[in-house]
């Protein structure tokens, strides 16, 4: 077939319709997901099947229009006996939903199946609208979704800063007077409008992932709600698009699958390669803060030896192996790797068979064991700093003062690093506290 069908009109109609309920469900959904409410997507699609199949036996006769309305009308009815089972019972929200999706998607099942087994029920198309079957889509059907798509995108834009008061503190959203529970209708009329004209598209049981997915992988990516709502509906425009595209060579291929196993491939991609909260990024953080963990952890090790050795008068330079993994029974491969890494530094080389810090190693050790040092009797006298909010990682740049009173109670404990000579000569008395004192 190939990609000259893509020049055929009503393909171009079909990829219009799903690029513009795709950009208008990633929009949509990003409200939904922030407010925790992912699943009332799920409950309106399921729900609009009955209100599709009474819409049939009223009218008699296919008709996109009437299908809508249907749709509509009972995935609003949907939302009602949702919030009235939350308002009025002890029943939570996720089980009001499960509850309302379950037995309105069954009762549609029975209308469907009375509907197929009468006459000319089998003629009636309702059954695309379970998985969806875009290629049954006509000028008139796409230009019904693209109408509503765009008002859903433009009423979006008008009301995208009361949306985003509502969706992260409603409280605040009804102290300053916006009108909370219109809004709030509002957002529950647009997902159910968003998942009824894409129910032909994608599908009663797919649309809850077109409205949910693209904004999922959008999170991945930022942290600002408006950079999540456009890069929300750009995952959903192009997995709208590729999905059609993909229908359309391959022969025989379902629309609506397609386009979400094409946003599922873009939420793959967002989960193991977004640059802060993707999988990938995470690994890599961790592994260099696992790196720089053995590498303290050695420094102190090999620093605490050395200090031992001077506290005892017996001062030697020269540390084997065995002792550093002796040193708290530190595992060996993790000396290894810091030891590695320590080398390449030039912070430790090795002199006869056994391993020695360079002038720049001793400094790095005593900072690092001066830092730890501090950290731990800053955490046992916590609450008296409570007030500073000191991060672990600032314990050495924070204040004079406040650095002179952890010095004190260091030196009150005797855990003040002692500074450790560079020749194996025993250490002069009058050295200052602090590295500074040994240069």
């Amino acid at each position: 077939m190939g990609f000259g069908i893509l020049l055929d009109a009503n393909t171009q109609w079909v990829l219009m319709g799903t690029l513009l309920l795709g950009l208008a469900s990633g929009v949509l959904g990003s409200f939904a997901l922030l407010k925790k409410q992912s699943l009332i997507g799920d409950a309106m699609a399921h729900a609009a099947l009955p209100g599709i199949c009474i819409a049939f036996l009223l009218h008699g006769s296919k008709s996109i229009g009437w299908f809508l309305v249907g749709a509509a009308l009972a995935g609003l009815v949907a939302t009602y006996c949702i919030q009235s089972i939350i308002r009025y019972s002890r029943i939570k929200e996720d089980t009001a939903i499960g509850l309302v999706l379950s037995v309105f998607f069954g009762f549609g099942i029975v209308l469907l199946t009375y509907i197929n087994q009468g006459k000319g029920g089998n003629q009636s198309g309702l059954t695309d609208f379970i998985f969806g079957k875009a290629a049954s889509l006509v000028g008139s059907d796409v230009r019904t979704i693209s109408g509503i798509a765009l008002l859903l995108l433009i009423g979006s834009v008008l009301l995208f800063k009361e949306m985003k008061i509502l969706t992260f503190d409603p409280q605040f959203a009804k102290g300053i007077g916006l009108p909370v529970g219109v809004l709030n209708g509002i957002l529950m009329s647009g997902i159910v409008a968003a998942v009824v004209i894409g129910l032909q598209a994608v599908g009663v049981i797919l649309m809850s992932a077109m409205l949910i997915t693209p904004a999922i992988a959008a999170r991945y990516w930022t942290e600002r709600l408006e950079y999540m709502v456009l890069i929300s509906g750009a995952i959903g425009a192009v997995s709208g698009v590729c999905g059609t595209m993909l229908s359309t060579v391959a022969n025989g291929m379902p629309t609506g699958p397609l386009i979400i196993v094409a946003a599922t491939l873009l939420f793959l991609f967002s989960l193991i390669c977004a640059p802060r909260r993707g999988l990938l990024s995470k690994y890599i953080r961790e592994r260099k803060t696992r790196q720089r963990v053995e590498r303290e952890h050695v420094l102190e090790a090999m620093y605490d030896i050395l200090e031992r050795r001077v506290s005892s008068g017996q001062y030697v330079k020269s540390i084997k192996l065995d002792e550093i993994i002796a040193y708290k029974s530190m595992d060996t491969n993790a000396v290894h790797r810091a030891l590695s890494q320590l080398r390449k530094e030039k912070h430790v080389h090795i002199h006869h068979s056994a391993l020695r810090l360079t002038t720049a190693g001793l400094e790095e050790a005593y900072n690092v064991t001066l830092r730890n040092r501090l950290i731990e009797i800053y955490l046992a006298n916590e609450s008296v700093y409570a007030h500073i909010n000191i991060r672990e990682e600032d314990i050495l740049h924070v204040s004079e003062g406040v650095l002179a009173e952890l010095i004190k109670l260091l030196k009150l404990h005797g855990k003040e690093p002692l500074i450790i000579p560079r020749s194996s000569k025993r250490h002069k008395a009058g050295y200052r506290a602090g590295w500074e004192g040994n240069k």
